[in-house]
């Protein structure tokens, strides 16, 4: 471990992960631990055209006595690289490695025995998947998702015949840019150089985004089919998301009180898909991504993200919740 770009007391280490066509790749963990020693570990993966740099949210897990770990995933924040294409992909599966690693120096050598995922946008579609091919294995203890990407934000007549120019294009020229709106309403309202209230590196997370290409976004269709066909996640899920989404294409006030990137009914309709225990939370005037919106929006999100992890990821140990009896088991003993 050596001292993060964010300073005491974040740390980080590189993890090699071998080549693949563009050259050598890797991925980064950063770790802030408590004052205090815990074996309670929350592991965060950010969304498309993003890096860890939400330290409010570790200053949330740490202060409720997790420790709190962030992965850049390969070509990503930390880990891009400059021979690499930025945020680029031709499966969600690439990310396996990293997220694996990560888990295990989180578990086996740091010593934590509870881990909870927490994905957004593109880094929620891509923990999902990870945690169901994972299942029974007892990596993860919960999943929190902020504003998932389980569906493409576009008119259902275009998405067809879309979705089938990619996948014909994909195979052929995986690194072809599409032309596509760019992220930059979202990107204004989030910066301080802006209209937004936060600073961050503009390399790892341009205020336009970087060009979508058409390897990444067949990559992100087949892992959102995979999903929406149903997944069996055996650890408890939160998923939540705003309770409006952005239709405008020029700037107004709306873009600070809506989710400007995603469809926020498809994030609802398609969370079930996750597996058994689901639950859904919404939030009027939440952002795409709901740690990064207005004040009283985060205190509402932090405020039921702390109820939820306290009734579905307890500390190991904690005793279950003792359930009456069912009137016939009474009506049994009674004749007994």
């Amino acid at each position: 471990m050596e001292t993060d770009v964010l300073g005491v007391p974040y740390e980080r280490i590189t993890i090699d992960l071998g080549t693949d066509d563009e050259g050598a790749v890797v991925a980064t963990l950063v770790r802030r631990r408590g004052d205090t020693p815990s074996r309670r570990a929350v592991l965060y993966v950010h969304g498309f055209v993003d890096y860890f740099f939400q330290t409010h949210l570790a200053d949330f897990f740490v202060e409720r006595g997790w420790d709190f770990y962030a992965l850049d995933l390969r070509k990503y924040g930390r880990s891009l690289l400059p021979h690499q294409t930025p945020n680029f992909a031709r499966s969600l599966t690439e990310y396996y490695p990293e997220l694996d690693e990560a888990a295990r120096i989180i578990r086996e050598d740091d010593g934590h025995d509870q881990l909870l995922v927490a994905g957004h946008s593109t880094g929620g579609l891509i923990t999902s998947l990870w945690s169901h091919s994972r299942h029974d294995q007892g990596i993860v203890d919960g999943l929190f998702l902020n504003s998932p990407f389980f569906d493409f934000n576009v008119p259902w007549l275009l998405r067809r015949p879309l979705m089938n120019m990619v996948g014909r294009t994909s195979s052929r020229n995986p690194y072809r840019v599409l032309p596509m709106s760019t992220l930059g309403l979202y990107g204004q309202s989030l910066h301080s150089d802006h209209r937004g209230e936060w600073t961050y590196d503009l390399a790892w997370k341009p205020v336009n985004g970087f060009p979508v290409r058409t390897g990444w976004l067949e990559a992100i269709r087949r892992g959102q089919a995979r999903l929406r066909a149903g997944l069996a996640i055996d650890a408890p899920v939160m998923v939540a998301c705003s309770t409006r989404t952005f239709r405008g294409k020029s700037w107004s006030e709306d873009v600070r009180l809506s989710d400007s990137v995603l469809d926020v009914e498809h994030i609802v309709r398609w969370a079930p898909r996750l597996g058994p225990r689901v639950t859904i939370a919404r939030f009027d005037g939440g952002m795409h991504d709901l740690t990064l919106s207005g004040k009283d929006v985060r205190t509402e999100l932090f405020q039921e993200l702390g109820r939820w992890v306290d009734a579905f990821v307890p500390p190991k140990g904690t005793p279950e919740i003792s359930v009456p009896p069912a009137p016939e088991d009474k009506a049994d003993a009674t004749t007994a």
